[in-house]
């Protein structure tokens, strides 16, 4: 396991903290991510660690595309 200064060094620039961010690792390492219930905590985590404000309409739209298999394969090459 990581260690507590790899947290503070993260909060520090991030101001998330070492909860929050082993809580979203435990979602995602151990959640459906077909699931929508799932997949809607994860934008709402994400939302909120990066105050982005994501509607209802887009949430919607995002599970839609992971729940059909519609995300590219190639996400990584997008950025």
């Amino acid at each position: 396991m990581l260690d507590d200064s790899f947290f503070k060094k993260i909060e520090k620039k991030t101001k998330v903290d070492k909860n929050t961010i082993v809580s979203l690792a435990e979602k995602l390492q151990k959640g459906n991510m077909k699931d929508e219930k799932t997949l809607s905590e994860v934008i709402d985590t994400l939302s909120a660690m990066t105050g982005k404000k994501v509607n209802k309409e887009l949430k919607d739209k995002i599970i839609k595309k992971v729940v059909d298999d519609e995300v590219p394969k190639n996400v990584d090459k997008m950025f």
